[in-house]
């Protein structure tokens, strides 16, 4: 007699009539079942295991609802009282052939207890069965007998493979007991459904090859399950969706997967495909690999949702791709790519932006050795092309936008070989009549990319090519005035796209000056705008025009300058005010070094008068930046200044930084 009969085995059978009154004792027993002191709820189980043991097999129904409830108990004498009585019963139960497809499903249910000693019996058990049962039906199975197929290739664990007897019993009873698994791995008690699920996983890994014929109600079950709220539950359904991509060819699966993400694209349904091709073998897989990345980069399943969870199953989809199939996947790159810039752009995913960079370095390392940055080279035409196709029905909410957001922020130097697809998209988009909220985030993505043009746009150094139409197609039109808090939102963004670019150190001092040329009445036009950013920026601006002049500025167009410049030393903004402070030293510096500086002095005699007024400004700030105006002009006609300053110093509040531009003048160099 080995160990575990004298577990389950009573020390004597009672009498022979025994049977005939052992119904009686069921009732009275499950009222006691639940009892408070956990060693009473174990003399129920080992009594009640002796009694249908030697009694009547039809209680076995009245008992087993009792028994499963026994499962959760929360001591572990009790679980495993439950364990071992079960486990008796389908080893020695006199009809246990009609209950085999009832008590099964309670000993599997064992083997993910959280002792380790339970779960441990519970497969030793188990194992008993199974022999016991393959003994007593050596003929049937002869030939698996006497032909015994090895594990299949891919078997999760096959030193630890359930015997033939365990796997048979499963398949031949798997009809019967998913039907209930199904019902409870939806329950409302959470208990319940990670029990169910984690019995699920079990059935699986013995059925084998036989989920097949099951699989349809397996699948509706999985998606089902995978949206539940407990993490355990999806845990065990996503183990058992690896098995069925273990066991089940990808012809099989992919059939019946494919409609149901057509249908409804859903996060458990990525879920479920992730874990899928996860278990599938490479060799089978890659036959499919074409089918399943076109299918990921589909409009309908890559933009299924904009919710953080979609990206991060969808991602999990193209992660699992790539660590199957591996080196396979450099025929299907620009898809996934397609699929991980749908990721980046979805608005709940920022998150997930260490996830995807780690995914397209595993995928550009898989296509050529490299990193992202080959990807984006390689591929960033192509994506173009991809979404041009759609630009013209874009609007602020089109997910296209998002993503061609996304490739312009990410793609690097890429974006300098990609000009010829890029420049006419932006020209499209940021026309006037196009949706203005649109218009706003693309030019805040071109004026993040204007910062770092040697890097991005200008890294093949071609930029200039598409200068002209940068200027006169992009940015001139949204330069111009229109009504509104959202026009004046669009000239704001234009005049930073302007700043970047001109700030950005790619164009040469030629180039700036047809920029100059072609948007300084515009620039001068925005230092009126409602906007205070947009003022400041266009003060900046000019000032940079002014310093690429060296000087050679025509006179009629200069002394259109200096009063728009002088208008904002009225600024409400104290930031502006000194931009536009800044500018007018420069401006100054410019006259300073025109041969023709007396076709000024009438210019510069009504700037002397006007800035003296600031000099006296209750801002000690503008007091200072006026006083380095003056400086700079001083030179230029010190005499006249001097007659100037005289007429005001006794309106002053106090004559300090008058003399301080006289002392300047005195101990500066002569008069040019």
């Amino acid at each position: 007699m080995s160990s575990l009969d004298s577990i389950v085995q009573p020390p004597r059978p009672p009498p022979d009539h025994f049977h005939m009154q052992s119904e009686s004792l069921i009732g009275p027993l499950m009222q006691s079942i639940s009892h408070q002191h956990w060693k009473v709820r174990v003399a129920v189980i080992e009594a009640t295991g002796t009694v249908i043991q030697f009694g009547n097999g039809k209680s076995v129904d009245d008992v087993l609802p009792h028994f499963s409830q026994r499962l959760f108990d929360d001591v572990p004498q009790v679980r495993q009282a439950v364990t071992r009585v079960v486990g008796g019963w389908l080893l020695k139960l006199r009809d246990r052939y009609s209950f085999f497809h009832k008590l099964i499903p309670l000993l599997l249910s064992s083997f993910d207890d959280e002792m380790p000693h339970i779960a441990h019996e519970a497969a030793s058990l188990w194992e008993e069965v199974g022999l016991q049962w393959q003994e007593e039906n050596r003929e049937d199975l002869k030939d698996k007998l006497d032909f015994a197929s090895p594990p299949p290739a891919h078997h999760p664990s096959p030193e630890n493979r359930p015997g033939l007897g365990c796997r048979e019993l499963v398949f031949r009873n798997l009809f019967k007991i998913l039907p209930a698994i199904c019902h409870d791995i939806t329950d409302w008690v959470a208990g319940t459904r990670v029990k169910s699920a984690q019995l699920l996983a079990v059935l699986l890994l013995h059925a084998e090859d036989h989920i097949t014929q099951h699989l349809e109600v397996l699948l509706r079950t999985l998606l089902l399950a995978c949206t539940d709220e407990e993490q355990a539950v999806v845990r065990s359904c996503t183990r058992s969706a690896e098995l069925i991509g273990t066991f089940v060819s990808p012809d099989v699966f992919l059939t019946l997967i494919w409609p149901m993400l057509r249908k409804s694209p859903s996060t458990s349904g990525l879920l479920v495909l992730a874990a899928v091709i996860r278990g599938c073998p490479r060799e089978a897989l890659r036959p499919h690999l074409k089918a399943i990345t076109t299918e990921l980069a589909s409009a309908h399943i890559r933009q299924g949702s904009e919710n953080h969870r979609y990206g991060e199953t969808l991602l999990l989809c193209v992660q699992a791709l790539l660590s199957v199939c591996r080196e396979d996947c450099r025929g299907c790159g620009l898809q996934l790519m397609e699929v991980l810039v749908t990721v980046m752009a979805f608005t709940g995913a920022a998150g997930l932006g260490d996830k995807v960079q780690e995914t397209m370095d595993m995928l550009a390392t898989m296509e050529s050795g490299g990193d992202s940055q080959d990807l984006y080279r390689e591929h960033m035409g192509p994506l173009l092309e991809w979404l041009a196709g759609s630009q013209r029905d874009w609007t602020m909410h089109s997910p296209e936008l998002l993503q061609f957001s996304v490739l312009v922020t990410h793609a690097g130097p890429a974006l300098g070989e990609a000009l010829p697809h890029l420049v006419p998209i932006l020209r499209s988009c940021l026309q006037p009549d196009r949706d203005p909220q649109m218009r706003l985030k693309l030019f805040s993505v071109l004026s993040r990319a204007l910062l770092r043009a040697k890097e991005t746009l200008d890294s093949q150094g071609q930029l200039h090519s598409y200068l002209d139409t940068v200027i006169k197609d992009i940015l001139v039109p949204n330069l111009q005035w229109h009504a509104g808090r959202t026009a004046a939102a669009i000239r704001t963004a234009a005049v930073s796209c302007l700043w970047s670019l001109v700030s950005s150190e790619v164009l040469s001092a030629t180039q700036v000056q047809d920029v100059r040329e072609a948007l300084l009445p515009q620039a001068l036009t925005t230092l009126e705008d409602d906007s205070q950013m947009t003022r400041l920026i266009s003060c900046r601006i000019i000032n940079t025009f002014l310093k690429s002049s060296g000087g050679a500025m025509d006179p009629d167009k200069a002394t259109k300058i200096y009063p728009e410049l002088l208008k904002r030393l009225d600024d409400v903004s104290s930031e502006v005010r000194l931009a536009a402070a800044s500018a007018l030293v420069t401006w100054l510096e410019c006259i300073r070094n025109d041969d023709a500086k007396s076709y000024y002095q009438s210019d510069i005699q009504y700037l002397y008068r006007e800035l003296l007024v600031y000099l006296d400004d209750p801002d000690s700030t503008v007091q200072d930046a006026v006083l380095e105006v003056l400086k700079a002009g001083s030179v230029l006609f010190p005499d006249l200044l001097v007659r100037e300053m005289e007429a005001v110093v006794h309106k002053h509040r106090s004559p300090t930084h008058c003399e301080l531009l006289l002392q300047h003048m005195q101990a500066g160099p002569p008069a040019l």
